[in-house]
């Protein structure tokens, strides 16, 4: 009887490694109680499989080679080695992992460094851990998740700071262009779907596309260079 369990067990447990729909995660963060109950919200979600968690980002490239993540959910300060410091390491190695800055800080530096190092996408630290799974979703999906607050003060910070007057060639069309300006925004691709009032494949579809004529790959790089260049 026991053995059945355990064999019933097992079997449901490699049934979740091996569905390619669940988004694998690997979690680095160093707050012990965050990262545990961080740990058992993703453990129960439907569309994220928790692969790994680490207190810290010293073992970081062996955790990619160990768990193969889609996603990494990435602390920004921690101890030995920071997870700006950590990013850019596995960007290196494993440019196709989506890696999600999440902090408690929101000060132009630290958003300015991690979206230049490629972050993928940045969450403020929250107590609705389903706000770290709809961010997962976003980044996967090939968006990027940038709350309200955060997305302002990038688009503050590039217009008083760092906007550098180019010329480019880069042609936009008139939906492209509302659909970029609705990324600058924060919104996800639902909301941008209801914003344009279009299908959500169509949203991904122009998405696709910006990112073609930016060469970017990812919303945080199209939204610095939309930025840089004016185009919105």
């Amino acid at each position: 009887m026991i053995k059945t369990k355990v064999y019933t067990l097992l079997s449901k447990i490699n049934s979740l490694i091996n569905d390619k729909t669940m988004i694998r995660v690997v979690l680095f963060e160093d707050n012990k109680n965050l990262r545990e109950s961080l740990s058992m919200y993703l453990a129960s979600s439907d569309s994220v499989w928790l692969a790994g968690s680490f207190s810290d980002a010293r073992n970081a490239l062996w955790a990619m080679k160990t768990h193969h993540p889609d996603v990494v959910l990435m602390d920004i300060q921690m101890p030995h080695i920071t997870g700006i410091e950590a990013m850019i390491d596995i960007k290196k190695v494993y440019p196709n992992i989506k890696v999600l800055i999440q902090t408690v800080y929101e000060d132009e530096d630290h958003i300015f460094k991690a979206i230049c190092a490629g972050a993928n996408g940045y969450v403020v630290k929250n107590p609705n851990p389903e706000i770290y799974v709809q961010a997962i979703e976003e980044v996967q999906a090939g968006g990027s998740h940038l709350s309200p607050n955060i997305a302002a003060k990038v688009l503050a910070m590039f217009q008083s700071q760092f906007v550098r007057i180019q010329p480019t060639f880069i042609e936009l069309t008139q939906r492209e262009k509302e659909v970029l300006g609705c990324m600058v925004k924060g919104m996800s691709y639902k909301m941008i779907a209801d914003a344009c009032d279009i299908k959500f494949s169509t949203v991904h579809s122009h998405i696709k596309n910006i990112y073609e004529k930016l060469h970017v790959n990812s919303a945080p790089e199209a939204v610095v260079k939309a930025l840089e260049m004016r185009l919105i």
